[in-house]
């Protein structure tokens, strides 16, 4: 659940982004994950799917590695890109699902407010490098 306002937007990184819509602080909460608001799903869930619902959800969900659970956010934090050099940071416990993002540095309201997926999406290398 994003803590800090926002608004998604064309992101020059790919197609929608999530945009700060104030200016953050380093170290501020930028998301939290909350398991009364965000959406855990199995592959079975996924699988159960018709398309094209099974391809959109795969694009805006990550895959935790240690559970082999699938999370939703059920904001607008499903849109928020990688980048190589993010301005958020997730931090969560080994082998936990739950967590949070801090801001890495000052953000700037307008700013696009990244992460690295490759710090916690086991899907990783699906998403970045573009097939199914």
């Amino acid at each position: 659940m994003l803590m800090v306002k926002t608004r998604i937007g064309p992101s020059k990184i790919a197609g929608t982004g999530l945009f700060a819509a104030e200016d953050i602080e380093k170290g501020t909460v930028t998301w939290r994950f909350m398991s009364a608001y965000d959406q855990l799903l199995t592959q079975g869930d996924i699988e159960m799917l018709p398309e094209p619902a099974r391809s959109n959800i795969l694009d805006h969900t990550y895959l935790d590695g240690a559970s082999g659970m699938y999370v939703l956010c059920a904001d607008n934090a499903r849109f928020m890109n990688h980048a190589n050099d993010p301005n958020t940071a997730g931090v969560h416990e080994p082998g936990a699902i739950d967590g949070y993002d801090i801001a890495t540095r000052k953000i700037a309201a307008g700013e696009e407010l990244t992460c690295d997926y490759r710090t916690f999406d086991a899907d990783v290398g699906i998403k970045l490098g573009g097939a199914r």
